[in-house]
């Protein structure tokens, strides 16, 4: 094997072509280290419940650059949408600006718009960022319908499709070892 450790195998084992297939991946390469760069209020299993279940309906983490429209990364931001309200939000804008530094990337929703798509944790970032700035508490584990009404809040994406969102939700759930929560 030549000095590849077993983190490498993982790695080279959960992705093909850049695509990543499974959660556990999405979850140490992308969520993990994008939580790690924000306050420790930020990483709980509510909030990486939210990240999985809106990466999933948003690009089912196969496509980082929107098919047919402009929205970037694995949670799908636009330039003057998500990625413009996260830097000009007064809940998230200094650790986007600190997240912008610690990532290397000019805290222009230009530059962060234009970084999205090849830097998994800075979108990952920005999407619970965009969480955090919604007036109300993040939902509790297995509330379906809270989460949904939370993403369609924060996103606001414009042709939802609330018939993908349960299932969706629950893989996520799944994901993060949260899966026995009752369902609501």
């Amino acid at each position: 094997m030549g000095g590849r450790g077993p983190r490498e195998d993982l790695g080279r084992a959960a992705w093909r072509g850049g695509v990543i297939v499974d959660l556990k991946t999405v979850i140490d390469t992308a969520i993990a280290p994008a939580l790690a760069l924000l306050p420790a209020n930020r990483d709980t299993r509510e909030a990486r419940v939210m990240l999985l279940a809106i990466g999933l309906q948003e690009s089912r983490f196969l496509h980082r650059r929107q098919i047919g429209g402009p929205a970037r990364g694995f949670w799908q931001f636009e330039q003057g949408g998500g990625v413009r309200g996260v830097l000009r939000h007064p809940s998230s804008r200094d650790l986007a600006y600190a997240v912008c530094a610690e990532r290397e990337v000019a805290a222009t929703a230009r530059d962060v718009y234009n970084t999205l798509e090849h830097d998994d944790v800075l979108a990952a970032a920005f999407a619970r960022l965009l969480l955090w700035t919604d007036f109300q508490r993040l939902p509790s584990l297995g509330d379906t319908e809270g989460a949904w009404a939370l993403y369609l809040r924060t996103w606001r994406p414009g042709r939802p499709h609330p018939g993908t969102w349960a299932a969706l939700y629950a893989r996520a759930l799944a994901a993060v070892g949260a899966g026995n929560v009752r369902m609501g």
